[in-house]
């Protein structure tokens, strides 16, 4: 399958149209689509309008298809569901673009369609009672992961080469490790939320992609990151282009690896430390140092329960977004019972329990960035999740228990949620498999502002350990411009 910058390159060299890729992208959606579920509103005749435009953008991924994931990121004179049946039935549609999703558009994508995810992207799977459920090519019985579960299950089949996501706690990077992606979380700041809000639940939610390549990866971000006036954050600026990290010279990095996860509520899965320490020894055979550590830091107290006050409390300002912006009051018959007992859960949070929840993850991140300044360790690594991609109907609703989903999901995103308290960039890279065939994905953090850092050593690992040629069993039918 080509990647992105495989795609660009044939509408430079003119051996395809922006067009002919276009059309082919929609023809791989409508083959998949009724299996996948990955894709909840085509965009196909907008599509192809804008492929055959003569003012199509002249950026660096002119022609190429892409989709768009339906949560935050909207786009001009489009449907934006969220996952929600009340969006749905009352067909929202956005007036403009996002900050991001104009950097998209310049950067030259053609946006094909908005994918599937959680309502309100709550759940680190893509389960939902108006949508149906999104899933996983490697085994379709299996969820591809949540929130940005529909745009890893058409990446990973081959539909698009790159989606559009975003990660509150793990919803780019739990995705990636279950379709065998890769899956950067930007650096708080790196790329802009605007213009509808400056955050998202105070800092927790971070825009991204999801791709098949470490060079798309890097090559995407240098097209679309950077603030914009007003935003609350701006990170720091990096040393010089990403995509530039892709050939920087080696040097040996010293890398803590931990296995156990946060709080040690529960023990990892078998293969995801697997995982983790398949990535570390291809790191050691690459001349960096890998060391186990305890990492007293992640086992802090109160992290659990001060991020489920945040995103409670985040859970009822979405449902109050949404109530004053389509000046109609959200009810509990309007949301799925996860979603209101949420919602519920943090209108209980006061003022200065949100606060001091905020508060408490801004000194981990002060204590994490002291330990690794002080140990002289450039990385962290860990499985990216705690157990595989689980079944379909794992995160199934519970009448009596509503709160039970979120509680379950706590394996899926106890090693990604750090790294959105603490605003630190980290990349999960598909480095293993499971007996079953499933992929595991491990994951390694940086210092804030150091994304350098992680596109130079997962293209190391990717030169090493080239994952391109593994594809699901259920994929796109290869075409003629094999996409």
């Amino acid at each position: 399958m080509r990647d992105a910058t495989d795609q660009a390159e044939l509408v430079r060299s003119g051996a395809a149209s922006p067009a002919e890729l276009v059309n082919e992208a929609i023809a791989a959606i409508e083959a998949t689509n009724p299996e996948l579920n990955a894709v909840v509103t085509p965009l196909f005749d907008k599509a192809r309008a804008a492929a055959a435009a003569p003012d199509l953008p002249e950026g660096p991924f002119r022609g190429v298809p892409f989709l768009l994931k339906d949560l935050h990121c909207h786009s001009e004179g489009d449907p934006m569901y969220e996952g929600s049946r009340f969006l749905k039935e009352i067909n929202w549609v956005e007036r403009e673009d996002t900050v991001l999703a104009a950097r998209f558009r310049a950067a030259g994508f053609v946006f094909c369609g908005k994918t599937n995810v959680p309502e309100f992207g709550i759940l680190p799977t893509t389960e939902t009672e108006e949508f149906g459920a999104a899933r996983n090519p490697w085994n379709t019985g299996h969820t591809p992961g949540g929130s940005s579960g529909g745009s890893a299950a058409a990446v990973a089949a081959g539909v698009v080469a790159a989606a559009h996501g975003n990660d509150g706690g793990g919803s780019i990077r739990i995705p990636a490790a279950h379709c065998g992606l890769v899956g950067l979380k930007p650096s708080r700041g790196r790329i802009s939320l605007g213009r509808d809000m400056g955050d998202v639940m105070a800092g927790l939610v971070n825009e991204g992609v999801l791709t098949r390549s470490v060079r798309d990866t890097a090559s995407i971000l240098d097209a679309v990151m950077g603030s914009t006036p007003g935003d609350p954050y701006a990170a720091p600026a990096l040393p010089g282009p990403l995509v530039a990290e892709l050939t920087a010279e080696h040097r040996p990095l010293r890398i803590a690896m931990r296995t156990a996860p946060p709080g040690r509520q529960y023990e990892t899965h078998p293969d995801c430390v697997e995982a983790a320490q398949v990535a570390a020894r291809l790191l050691e055979s690459l001349g960096h140092g890998v060391d186990e550590v305890e990492l007293a830091e992640l086992d802090a107290d109160g992290v659990t329960e001060t991020f489920l006050q945040r995103w409670g409390a985040g859970v009822a300002w979405v449902l109050d977004y949404w109530s004053r912006r389509t000046e109609t009051t959200i009810t509990e018959d309007d949301v799925e019972a996860l979603t209101e007992a949420l919602a519920d859960l943090g209108r209980g949070v006061s003022a200065a329990d949100f606060l001091t929840a905020v508060e408490h993850h801004q000194v981990l991140a002060y204590k994490m960035a002291a330990w690794q300044e002080e140990s002289g360790y450039d990385l962290i690594l860990t499985p990216t999740t705690g157990e595989p991609a689980p079944p379909l109907g794992t995160f199934a609703t519970n009448e009596e228990q509503p709160l039970m989903p979120i509680v379950r999901a706590t394996p899926s995103a106890a090693f990604t949620a750090g790294m959105n308290m603490t605003g630190a960039p980290a990349i999960s890279l598909p480095l293993h498999w499971t007996a079953g065939g499933l992929p595991v994905g491990a994951q390694l953090s940086a210092p804030y502002g150091r994304e350098d850092l992680l596109i130079r050593v997962a293209a190391q690992c990717e030169e090493a350990a080239p994952w391109a040629g593994k594809l699901p069993p259920f994929t796109a039918n290869v075409r003629e411009y094999d996409l």
